[in-house]
């Protein structure tokens, strides 16, 4: 075990995106200090929380309770109390239900005690399913104490969906990014319909990212008639280019290109191929996609004539850069909540050992970072802010707001 966190430290301070930006955050002798045979992941996950960074996972396929097992329901805090936003395996509660105490500890006194885990400056950015993981019990604001237990999870299945909610609009919902065939064939299947509506209500509230490939296809709907220049010139992206980043990128393309079909995602997967491999130990450098995209002006179609975007914090990652494409068009409003906001760090690699543990950690920065403009910890601002509020479990507070903005004929950003 001592061996793998030596390695892990060192990916930490070579491969990984942030080791100039973090120099001295880590303390990995410290930690170190701490290992034990049955306590391996935990103090790993510890030492990498020091990074502050909420793109870099570490999984431990021996922890059956953490890997495949959850308390069969979520919450989201407002004020003292954590309100069920969801219900999944546990059919004893509903949503709306208020804990004020769990495991005899109140709200309050939780977040000072877990301050660490949670790491976020706002409610409704907190996640707080590790939290109830290591609590046996919670109390709710009607006295009444809930006993948990654990559930197996649910299989994630992923949503590209086209909806239609009246005779000028629609709801599209897209939960990932993960997979541009899935999203090319909505697109395709729904392209009359697509190009009929007025206006479009996209869903992304709950977007686990994947490849901004996967919605280039959309780029044309969602950009004005007159285009919109998407490259800033002020930001770029560069990839730290070691050996072992290029080797793992690389052999994470040869797994990807085994599930691409269309031929448009499988000529951008080449040009990233070819990019880490004539880059391999070149240290941090920006890719040339000249080829995939020799002009970032995008012209857009007439239809539709207005989009509003739906966000919250659980879209990150290729979500991000979704919402931030879309926030550059005059016919597009952002409602709802700030993103995850991931991508000052990002391109994930993978390390595997063969004792089944993985770190997935980020090979590329954004320049921004350097001129204080950085996304962590505070995500793409949508232009409509709707706070959070325990009336959202009640009803689509967020969808609501998009109708009544569509109707209003709302002014484009």
């Amino acid at each position: 075990m001592e061996a793998i966190f030596k390695e892990i430290v060192h990916i930490m301070h070579h491969d990984y995106a942030g080791w100039k930006d973090k120099q001295g955050w880590d303390r990995p002798e410290y930690f170190l200090g701490q290992l034990e045979d049955d306590n391996f992941a935990s103090v790993v996950k510890e030492y990498l929380r020091d990074f502050n960074d909420k793109h870099i996972y570490f999984y431990d396929p021996n922890s059956e309770k953490e890997s495949s097992q959850d308390r069969g329901f979520k919450v989201r805090r407002y004020e003292d109390k954590l309100y069920v936003t969801e219900v999944g395996s546990e059919g004893r509660l509903e949503k709306g239900t208020a804990f004020t105490a769990i495991g005899g500890w109140s709200v309050p006194e939780l977040r000072e005690r877990h301050a660490r885990l949670l790491n976020e400056s706002h409610a409704e950015r907190e996640n707080w399913a590790q939290i109830l993981a290591q609590y046996e019990y919670g109390e709710t604001d009607d006295g009444q104490e809930v006993r948990f237990r654990f559930y197996p999870k649910s299989d994630y299945q992923p949503v590209y969906s086209v909806e239609v909610l009246n005779d000028k609009t629609l709801l599209m919902t897209m939960t990932d990014f993960a997979d541009p065939d899935a999203i090319i064939r909505m697109v395709d299947e729904h392209k009359e319909l697509l190009e009929s509506m007025e206006n479009w209500i996209i869903d992304v509230r709950v977007n686990y990212g994947g490849g901004d490939a996967s919605y280039f296809n959309l780029l044309p709907y969602l950009m004005p008639e007159e285009g919109v220049d998407l490259a800033d010139p002020e930001e770029k992206m560069f990839f730290n280019c070691t050996e072992a980043n290029s080797q793992r990128q690389l052999e994470g393309i040869k797994e990807q290109m085994k599930g691409i079909q269309d031929d448009q995602a499988k000529v951008f997967v080449r040009a990233w191929q070819r990019e880490w491999d004539r880059n391999r130990g070149k240290g941090f450098v920006e890719f040339d996609f000249s080829e995939f995209f020799p002009d970032t002006f995008v012209k857009g179609k007439s239809e539709p004539k207005s989009i509003i975007v739906m966000t919250d914090v659980f879209c990150g990652s290729a979500g991000d850069s979704f919402v931030e494409a879309c926030k550059k068009s005059s016919k597009i409003t952002v409602i709802g909540r700030p993103t995850a906001g991931l991508n000052d760090y990002a391109n994930l690699a993978i390390q595997r050992w063969d004792e089944g543990y993985e770190l997935w950690y980020p090979t590329s920065r954004l320049s921004r970072i350097d001129h204080g403009r950085g996304m962590t910890g505070v995500g793409i601002e949508p232009h409509i802010y709707i706070p959070w509020s325990p009336l959202h479990w009640k009803e689509d507070v967020d969808l609501a707001t998009a109708l009544k903005l569509v109707d209003s004929n709302l002014p484009t950003y």
